[in-house]
């Protein structure tokens, strides 16, 4: 019944894919990304209801006072500061780890044995390719094109997937095209979700 699992995370995926636009971005992006004052009291307004919200607004400018003179690094600058390398260590061995479960899905592909390990090690070089494009692009596009993108995306994959499953049986070049979809389902979820 995985797949009827995996649906289910597609259903919850279309659901809040419906609903984000009518959402307004955090405050403190508008503020302190955007620099839109006018915008970050309208978003305060509509999360948290009529009121006055000086002193959230405050703190927020504080915030920004604080980081004006703090750089933002990039990716390349953050893997060669060496103070985050046992954080970097941790993640890696994180997602090398979550390879070890859920490999049922290249089971119902009629993978060999032999090549599932490898596809393993795939979909972990998916992952930290998703981890480092996502937090490349992230300040250029905003969280809500990104999990707008990204929602829609899945859902794409998640479509083709299932069929290239149901016709593995028949078109056996069909199952190497549903492990490049898994990949790019995985890249797709790391780049929004």
């Amino acid at each position: 019944m995985w797949n009827v699992l995996l649906s289910f995370s597609g259903l919850v995926a279309l659901i809040q894919l419906i609903f984000l636009p009518f959402f307004p971005e955090s405050p403190p992006y508008l503020l302190l990304q955007k620099e839109d004052k006018a915008g970050c009291l309208k978003a305060m307004k509509q999360l948290w209801g009529e009121g006055n919200y000086q002193t959230e607004f405050d703190d927020l400018m504080k915030e920004k006072a604080v980081t004006k003179g703090t750089k933002i690094m990039n990716v390349l600058e953050v893997l060669r500061e060496g103070s985050v390398h046992p954080q970097l260590c941790t993640m890696l061995l994180l997602l090398l780890s979550l390879q070890l479960c859920g490999l049922k899905i290249f089971e119902t592909a009629n993978l060999q044995e032999s090549i599932i390990p490898y596809v393993s090690l795939g979909v972990s070089i998916s992952e930290l390719i998703s981890i480092i494009f996502c937090s490349s692009i992230i300040d250029r596009f905003g969280r809500r094109v990104l999990l707008c993108g990204g929602y829609l995306l899945m859902a794409l994959i998640l479509v083709l997937l299932e069929t290239s499953l149901l016709l593995s049986d028949q078109f056996l070049w069909l199952r190497y095209c549903s492990v490049i979809l898994i990949f790019l389902f995985i890249i797709a979820y790391g780049l929004g979700p």
